[in-house]
């Protein structure tokens, strides 16, 4: 295959196959020989005019998949059709099924094995989750009728920080029943507060999906 003269397309093609890759056989096991493998004669060299070594291939991975996220979070946060409480479920649910889901369980000991990453990961939440996307459609939830609460960005943070810490499975290792007993407990706090959005499928969908964590 000779070289695309479009270097963004060449790009797009290692980042493709590399993902592909660290799903099915996780990011440990994948090599840079691997990728040049599965990329139909493109060679090492081009390759390695676009990334260094694995670990920056990873790290465009990454953001390919946060930039996907981020486009998939203002569509939803930005939709008309929906009511605040409805957006809110669904940003539940995005956290656990969204198209990088599979690729993030599969990087997952990469992640949590890079402190800079997983701080990066964090201040993110403070900064640009609660911000940016759950307080807004918390707010439009009080505006809406649908969401009743006087704190919103108090809400809005003890959400996201029990879905990104207390269950996230990548950080509390968690047997299914166990997990299943946090989600409850989640439910029941929230439930106190009038914020009724873990319902038992999705408590039963993310328990399949923190099992994954375990193989």
């Amino acid at each position: 295959m000779a070289r695309n003269k479009y270097p963004e397309e060449t790009v797009n093609l290692i980042l493709e196959a590399a993902l592909k890759l660290f799903i099915e056989k996780g990011y440990e096991h994948t090599s840079i020989q691997d990728i040049i493998n599965n990329l139909g004669g493109l060679s090492k060299g081009a390759i390695y005019h676009h990334f260094k070594s694995k670990e920056e291939i990873f790290q465009s991975v990454c953001e390919k998949i946060g930039n996907e996220n981020t486009a998939y979070f203002n569509k939803l946060r930005d939709d008309k059709t929906m009511t605040g409480y409805e957006k809110l479920k669904m940003m539940i649910k995005a956290g656990y099924a969204n198209p990088g889901s599979n690729a993030i369980i599969a990087m997952s000991n990469k992640i949590m094995n890079d402190p800079k990453f997983v701080m990066k990961q964090v201040i993110e939440i403070y900064e640009l989750i609660v911000p940016c996307y759950i307080e807004p459609i918390i707010n439009e939830g009080i505006s809406d009728g649908s969401i009743e609460t006087a704190y919103p960005k108090e809400l809005a943070e003890v959400i996201i920080t029990l879905m990104n810490i207390w269950v996230n499975p990548a950080i509390a290792k968690s047997t299914p029943e166990e997990m299943r007993r946090k989600m409850e407990f989640f439910s029941v706090i929230l439930n106190g507060i009038g914020i009724d959005i873990l319902d038992t499928e999705t408590i039963l969908q993310y328990v399949e999906y923190s099992s994954r964590y375990n193989g």
